[in-house]
Parts: C-alpha cells; sequence; structure tokens
C-alpha cells in the first residue's frame, strides 16, 4: 500500500513538473505548442459555440431588386449544431489525431488532400442540414421524387442529407479513396466522363463547392443544364466566397482552364454577378441562400469554416 502510495505521489509530482515545464513559451515548434494547447483546452469541458450571426448574414439592399425576393434567411439549427458538436469532440481524440498528422505528412508527397482524407476516413464536409435543404427546395419532410446526382460527392455524407427523398441516388467523384467510401455507402458511382452520356434525366442535380475547383466550370454548367429534367429539374449548387478559382492536381494546385467572370468584392456583389453568369448558362436562380461551409477538424482547430453562397436553379 505504502509502494502504491508513493508511485501515486511521485507520478503527480511528474506532471505538476511537466506541466511547469510544457509552458508555451517554452515550446519552439509549432506542433508541440499546438499539443500543449490542445490538452488545455480539452482538459475543461467544450464551452457552448457561440456562432457568430455573420455566417448568415445578407445585406439584401445591396442584392439587385430580382434577387431580393429569392433570398431564404438561414440559421444556426439542430443539424448544423450537431455536426459542430461532433466535429469538438473528434479534436479532442488526440491520439487520433497524431495519428492523422503524421500519416498526412507521409501521404502528401504523392496523394491530394482529398484522397488522404478519404483514406484516412477523416475531414468530412457540411454543406447544409436536411431542414435547410428542404427550405431551399420549398419541400416539406415527406416530399419524394426519382433521380439525384451529386457530382463530386466526396465522403458521401452530404449525399446522405439529401438521400431520404431519392428513389435513385447517382454520384460522381475523382478520388479513388473517395469512391471506396461512397460505394461503401452503395451509391451508383458513375465516371466523371460518363454521367453526361447515360441517357439519364435527373430531378435534382447538386453542384457543392465544385465550380470553384474544376478545370471547366462553364461547361460543367451547361452540361448539367443537358441532363437536367426540363420541367421539375432543379440544380442545388453552392459555392465558396469571395471566389478563389483553382484546381487540386496531385497535391499541387492550378489555374482552371475556363475562367468565370465574377465580379465585386463583397458576398452579395459576387452573388449578383453569379446570377448573370447562370443565365448564360441556360438558368434562372429560384431561391439562395448564406450558410457556413464546415470542415471537420483536426488537432490544431476543432473546425474549419468558409462562407457559402448556395443556389436552387431551374431551367430557363
Amino acid at each position: 500500500m505504502r509502494l502504491f502510495l508513493s508511485w501515486v505521489l511521485i507520478y503527480v509530482v511528474f506532471l505538476a513538473v511537466l506541466r511547469k515545464m510544457w509552458s508555451s513559451r517554452y515550446l519552439r515548434s509549432h506542433l508541440s505548442r499546438s499539443l500543449y494547447m490542445n490538452m488545455l483546452s480539452h482538459s475543461q469541458e467544450a464551452p457552448y459555440w457561440d456562432c457568430s450571426h455573420k455566417w448568415y448574414a445578407c445585406d439584401t439592399q445591396t442584392l439587385s431588386e430580382a434577387l431580393r425576393p429569392m433570398f431564404v434567411q438561414s440559421y444556426l439549427d439542430d443539424g448544423t449544431q450537431t455536426f459542430l458538436n461532433r466535429s469538438i469532440e473528434k479534436s479532442g481524440w488526440l491520439s487520433i489525431q497524431l495519428y492523422h498528422s503524421f500519416m498526412s505528412s507521409v501521404f502528401s508527397m504523392f496523394m491530394s488532400r482529398t484522397s488522404i482524407n478519404g483514406l484516412l476516413g477523416r475531414g468530412s464536409m457540411f454543406v447544409f442540414s436536411q431542414e435547410q435543404f428542404q427550405r431551399l427546395l420549398r419541400v416539406g419532410p415527406d416530399w419524394k421524387s426519382l433521380r439525384l446526382l451529386d457530382l463530386g460527392a466526396g465522403d458521401g455524407e452530404v449525399t446522405r442529407v439529401m438521400s431520404p427523398h431519392f428513389e435513385e441516388i447517382y454520384v460522381t467523384e475523382m478520388s479513388q479513396t473517395m469512391i471506396w467510401q461512397l460505394q461503401k455507402k452503395k451509391y451508383r458511382v458513375l465516371n466523371i466522363d460518363e454521367w453526361q452520356k447515360t441517357g439519364l434525366q435527373y430531378d435534382i442535380i447538386s453542384c457543392l463547392n465544385l465550380l470553384d475547383r474544376c478545370h471547366q466550370p462553364v461547361t460543367l454548367l451547361k452540361e448539367m443544364r443537358s441532363v437536367l429534367e426540363p420541367t421539375r429539374g432543379r440544380v442545388i449548387l453552392a459555392l465558396v466566397l469571395p471566389f478563389h478559382p483553382y484546381v487540386e492536381n496531385g497535391g499541387k494546385w492550378e489555374k482552371p482552364a475556363e475562367a468565370m467572370d465574377v465580379t465585386g468584392t463583397a458576398w452579395e456583389e459576387q452573388v449578383n454577378s453569379l446570377a448573370d453568369i447562370f443565365k448564360e448558362a441556360g438558368f434562372a436562380v429560384e431561391t439562395f441562400t448564406r450558410l457556413p461551409y464546415l470542415c471537420e477538424g483536426d488537432m490544431y482547430n476543432d473546425y474549419y469554416v468558409l462562407d457559402d453562397a448556395v443556389f436552387v436553379l431551374r431551367p430557363l
């Protein structure tokens, strides 16, 4: 018993000395400082997420008169909060985050970040909740349709939000490791050069944060228009603003082959410009909203967030 108590005392003293030594001013490497801050931040109960209203704010007076009635005001709902809570929890799994960080460093020499995330099963994205998806399409929870095509579906987690409303679900993806994730979820994977030639027409085509990451965004818009069901068909399209197009190719960043002439600096000004681009491609904006584009975090951040404009487009 005395031996056990002595061991416990020595262990406690050791931890106290270690904590003192591990003050951030003595930690020179970025990794060490990040580990230290991670330990401190997760030693206490995680605070409730205090979301900035800027995630969802829109100055409607800056929008064109034609677009103002189409804006749908979004807010932090239960589905978004659940994703944030889960991401905060996962970022606290220090041993897993260390493993992910090490494997990412190794694989980044010959694999893209998207493929690495697919291989490790991490980095899931969140664009909208089921409620936000329904409000944008102006449908109820029981609404059903025939066929969904999700372009650039990633690991299929955003597809899963939309899937209860469709009988047939088709997806495309370039990353082979992400394709494995999609096949495990039983989605029908089409080749990136195949979906335009199947002869199928789709009731909903989702193109979420893809236009600014592909070589031919203008061509992609026209191809979606050509396979969309002409009466009830809709495209749900998300785009990170401000608009900064680039294409990931084997871990390197390249400029796209086609340029989209998005003008303006403010979020609302770029939305106005995008409406004109969509019209040239044969679409009209039916509804749109402003949402945070969220990604699961790592040992450095609980989550990552970008600023999305999400549109529902109908064919002209």
